[in-house]
């Protein structure tokens, strides 16, 4: 009898979609509310309510997350958010 030896190649995960990163609001004293929700509900594309709920939670918890999206996405959102004088980061995602 003889045995067959059967070579196996890792196989690549596969990817059906980027991981996630979340662009992160920070409080600052800086800024006016009304301006925060405005640039919020523009760049995050946020209903108005939404865009104020975040900018309270940036407000009291001193960070608040605005947008999850694929990382180049969310860095660009976060050059858009700089570019208006606040306070954002990108990190993973941890969903």
């Amino acid at each position: 009898m003889r045995l067959m030896q059967t070579l196996t190649r890792p196989v690549a995960p596969k990817l059906d979609r980027l991981p996630p990163y979340s662009v992160v609001l920070h409080n600052d004293d800086r800024n006016d509310m009304a301006f925060v929700v405005q640039t919020i509900s523009h760049l995050a594309r946020l209903p108005v309510a939404d865009a104020f709920e975040r900018m309270l939670e940036a407000h009291h918890d001193g960070q608040a997350i605005v947008l999850k999206s694929h990382r180049e996405h969310a860095e660009f959102v976060c050059d858009a958010f700089h570019s208006k004088g606040l306070v954002a980061s990108v990190e993973p995602s941890r969903d």
